[in-house]
């Protein structure tokens, strides 16, 4: 048993790997990390540039497909592979928890961020695609997503939602799940249990942004020195005020009524748990956000430091005061949490734009050189 296995079992919080790649897939390391405990995994379009622009492993598969398709459509049966490698490698664990773990997330084009029938669409051909039933489409919680996450659940998908930074927008994601649900069940589903979904809230981002802001209004303020003490605060702050909403929509009549039908909890997932600024812990984003119906999904470095020395307690819901003092605090200081996220929503969506613009450029450059050889 590891600290990995602990967390699970003890506190009821899911340990997912926010990292892929095909060797993994093949010399037993994501296997390996499952025996210790790991109970999913999450990708995105830079984790998949990283992987396929870093090794020679698609090399050849890559040159085969591209005899016959574009390199775009190509790059997508290289990630629909590995996320099907991934799957059956999860799918014990999906079976063992009765459909509660055991996931494999894979998002749709950046491009489609602030398109919502595109989105749809990308969505439904994924699920098409990879029909299997611990597969989780990541839609980003833009204004425009949020409408595509409601469809998605209202015809029976199960959907990661991802790059969700305030609590305002988390409380959208949540009603376009709560609204799917009751869609789907007055079409006359009578059980909702296979639906599944997670709603997954960056957390180191923003206290790098928070932190940014804090020094500027330090510089200005007459008690900068207490401004500055609250650096590197922020995050874990809101995450928390997030999990007390979690617990507040997910009770009640109106959860009642969907729960009686079967209908899983939408967890909260704390992604971006890399400790981004070294004079923090590196288990500062795990270790604070503990607690059950959650999930952490970390980087493979910081599995492994949690392997090494993470500390197994229930400390999501400590501090509920202390947070919203936190971010009182951070308001009269002009520091506005909305815009904090507005900005890093737009950044993430560009950033992961970029991250497929490049690769597609790699892969065209590849595709040009096999070409000439």
């Amino acid at each position: 048993m590891t600290t990995l296995h602990d967390l699970y079992d003890q506190q009821g919080q899911s340990p997912w790997l926010d990292n892929l790649r095909r060797d993994w897939l093949q010399d037993g390391t994501l296997a390996g990390l499952v025996a210790k405990g790991i109970r999913g995994v999450t990708s995105n379009p830079t984790i998949f540039a990283k992987a396929i622009s870093g090794q020679d492993t698609y090399d050849h598969e890559f040159g085969s497909l591209i005899s016959t398709k574009s390199v775009e459509d190509a790059y997508w049966d290289l990630v629909v592979g590995d996320i099907n490698g991934a799957l059956t490698i999860l799918r014990p664990v999906y079976d063992s928890s009765q459909g509660g773990d055991g996931f494999v997330s894979v998002e749709v084009a950046p491009s489609l961020a602030h398109d919502t029938e595109g989105t749809i669409a990308a969505a439904r051909d994924l699920h098409t695609r990879i029909d299997r039933p611990n597969v989780l489409v990541k839609i980003p919680a833009t204004p425009e997503g949020v409408p595509s996450i409601q469809q998605m659940i209202s015809e029976g998908h199960s959907i990661n939602v991802t790059l969700i930074f305030s609590i305002t927008r988390y409380d959208e994601v949540i009603e376009a799940y709560l609204s799917g649900l009751e869609a789907l069940a007055a079409s006359g589903v009578t059980d909702l249990s296979s639906v599944a979904s997670v709603a997954s809230f960056f957390i180191s981002r923003v206290d790098t942004e928070v932190d940014h802001r804090i020094e500027a209004a330090a510089g200005r303020a007459a008690d900068g020195e207490k401004l500055l003490a609250l650096r590197g605060g922020a995050a874990v702050a809101q995450a928390r005020l997030a999990y007390k909403l979690f617990t507040e929509r997910f009770s009640g009549p109106r959860w009642d009524t969907l729960a009686a039908k079967g209908a899983r909890v939408q967890r909260p997932l704390w992604a971006s748990t890399s400790t981004k600024n070294p004079d923090y812990p590196d288990l500062a984003y795990v270790d604070t956000l503990i607690g059950p119906d959650t999930v952490n999904t970390m980087p493979d470095g910081t599995v492994a430091d949690f392997l090494d020395h993470g500390t197994v307690a229930r400390t999501i819901d400590s501090g509920i005061d202390e947070a919203e003092g936190l971010i009182a605090a951070l308001a009269g200081a002009g520091i506005d949490m909305e815009d904090v996220a507005g900005t890093l929503e737009t950044e993430g969506v560009a950033s992961f734009a970029k991250s497929f613009d490049e690769l597609m450029q790699s892969l065209t450059d590849k595709a040009n050189a096999l070409a000439d050889g």
